[in-house]
């Protein structure tokens, strides 16, 4: 049997790595829910907002009336109905149009705290209803107006006994179900009572497997408190991407469940409903963040997410991800071979691309708009680069904070820092950025703790620097002493370094975030306690590998 030399492990190592990177995209995204169906019908209503990509209201950028034609003749295909939101948005006839395609509408008319804009809704809906009573099932005064305490209830109900005189239609408003509570006088004046039910946003969120037994509680309560009367949902649903929200847990696998079995619950209790929504709306990130951008049957290119019953792949387009992923390694572990592709080079190497594929993956899909879209491009070069860098690096001169941060202004001035040049500034330079990188994560973690309603955890944004770090923990010689003659070379970081100030007041704010969103989120919300632990683990590298020096070497002396 021929001897096993370093490369041939080396080899070994990378085909490893491979078959546990394929392993890693596939059983996420392996089929499921098969046995999850609904009834073969259409759906009674969708919200239908017809913003395409670049198209906006908070803009005031419409689509054309021929692409809203188009779009209901998609909706048309699986909704018996669509509920609009504005009486007066874009230069197309949305009853006229939806006639066309033989779709009810729920007429929307939508109320701010704007009372002259309120009016002008308000006869646009009126004139609307009355000319395609044909068309219009209901009018719906007012979306979620008290929840945004954008009016008292008295004005509502003023409002909605206003359009109740004047059309022939049957009269409503859509409000969170809670707020039928808090005010009941307000049943009294509408033919239905229109409750939204969101599990996701409730202030106690339920998860997918307890979000049926929240429906049919909420609706169950309001037919108790109000017996006798119409009910009807008009806002529910789960959205596909996002942040979770303690164990309610986005994914487009959830988001068809929740369909399905809503559905089926629906057809079997009798009760109107319209879906939240038609297409995803690129629009609702500035608002809502992504998950606000992700509730639609169809993606905001208008082709349909999932299929309406079979089998659901969490990401369909897995394996393209995949391929990336293992070409950025097989790409980083040729680049390491340069400096000698040992088995640990080679194992971070290909980590360090199942990384980039992993960042890749959840960073595109979301570049909303040209702001996202630079953030983006710029973070994924910025992980490429510093993945290039690690696998490149030999080991050097420890660097603390705050030659990092020179080195930045230096660069600001356009002046390529000294410490960059040559090829000693390899290991600088991926100090530096590693640097940067905990610097950023320490500001979006203070966000996190701040304002995390719509807020993303961001392992995508620092996929390498946490592989990195991994790696570092995982092999430093404090831990693992075996490793230590080598460790510089191999992982491409000097063994020791200075800790200063800088360095750790970054690590204090990224620390003390971190405990404080996990407390804040919760012990069900994996999503949290996963990006929360990376957190410390970014804290714990930096702390275990440049805390103190080698003893009887000083500050800043190069390492062997």
């Amino acid at each position: 049997m021929p001897p096993i030399t370093e490369k041939s492990t080396s080899l070994g190592i990378v085909l490893a790595m491979a078959c546990l990177i394929g392993l890693a995209w596939w059983w996420p995204n392996r089929p499921q829910a098969g046995n999850v169906s609904m009834p073969e019908a259409k759906f009674e209503s969708l919200s239908f907002a017809p913003y395409r990509p670049g198209q906006s209201p908070l803009t005031n950028t419409f689509p054309t009336a021929a692409e809203v034609d188009q779009d209901l003749a998609q909706v048309a295909t699986e909704s018996r109905g669509i509920r609009s939101y504005s009486a007066i948005e874009g230069n197309y006839n949305l009853p006229l149009l939806a006639r066309r395609h033989h779709l009810k509408l729920w007429l929307g008319i939508w109320l701010s705290a704007d009372r002259a804009a309120n009016a002008r809704e308000m006869a646009a809906g009126i004139a609307a209803a009355r000319a395609y009573p044909d068309v219009v099932d209901r009018v719906v005064v007012g979306n979620e107006v008290l929840l945004r305490h954008d009016l008292p209830v008295g004005e509502l109900i003023a409002d909605i006994d206003a359009v109740k005189r004047a059309v022939p239609e049957p009269v409503t408003t859509a409000d969170v179900w809670e707020d039928y509570l808090r005010y009941p006088q307000l049943v009294a004046h509408l033919d239905i009572i229109t409750v939204h039910i969101l599990p996701y946003w409730e202030d106690h969120p339920s998860d997918l497997a307890g979000s049926m037994r929240h429906v049919q509680a909420v609706l169950t309560e309001i037919a108790r408190l109000f017996p006798g009367r119409r009910l009807a949902i008009g806002e529910t649903g789960w959205p596909s991407r996002g942040r979770w929200r303690r164990d309610a847990a986005p994914s487009l696998v959830n988001e068809a469940i929740y369909l399905r079995r809503f559905i089926d619950l629906a057809d079997r209790l009798h009760v109107d409903y319209n879906f939240i929504e038609a297409f995803d709306q690129d629009w609702k990130y500035h608002n809502e963040g992504v998950v606000g951008a992700n509730w639609g049957i169809w993606t905001d290119t208008r082709h349909l997410k999932f299929p309406l019953n079979g089998r659901l792949r969490e990401n369909p387009d897995w394996s393209a991800d995949l391929t990336l992923s293992l070409v950025a390694g097989l790409l980083l572990a040729a680049l390491a071979a340069r400096r000698g592709l040992t088995p640990l080079r080679a194992g971070m190497a290909m980590a360090l691309g199942g990384a980039l594929g992993f960042a890749w993956a959840g960073t595109v899909p979301v570049m909303y708009d040209g702001f996202a879209a630079v953030a983006g491009i710029g973070n994924l070069l910025g992980q490429a680069a510093l993945a290039v860098l690690v696998v490149l690096g030999c080991g050097g001169r420890p660097r603390d904070g705050a030659m990092a941060t020179g080195s930045f202004r230096a660069l600001g001035r356009l002046h390529w820092p000294r410490a960059w040049r040559g090829e000693a500034g390899i290991d600088a330079l991926a100090e530096d950025l590693g640097f940067l990188f905990l610097w950023t994560a320490a500001v979006l973690q203070v966000l996190l703790a701040y304002d995390p309603r719509y807020r993303d955890f961001p392992l995508p944004t620092f996929a390498v620097p946490l592989t990195v770090a991994a790696f570092r923990l995982v092999f430093t010689p404090r831990f693992a002493p075996h490793f230590a003659p080598h460790l510089g070379a191999s992982l491409g970081t000097p063994r020791f370094g200075p800790l200063g100030r800088a360095d750790r007041l970054v690590m204090a704010v990224l620390l003390g975030g971190a405990v404080v969103s996990a407390l804040q989120e919760g012990p069900r919300n994996l999503q949290s306690l996963i990006w929360n632990a990376a957190a410390a683990a970014l804290v714990a590298e930096r702390w275990i590998n440049r805390f103190g020096q080698d003893p009887g070497r000083e500050a800043g002396a190069p390492i062997d």
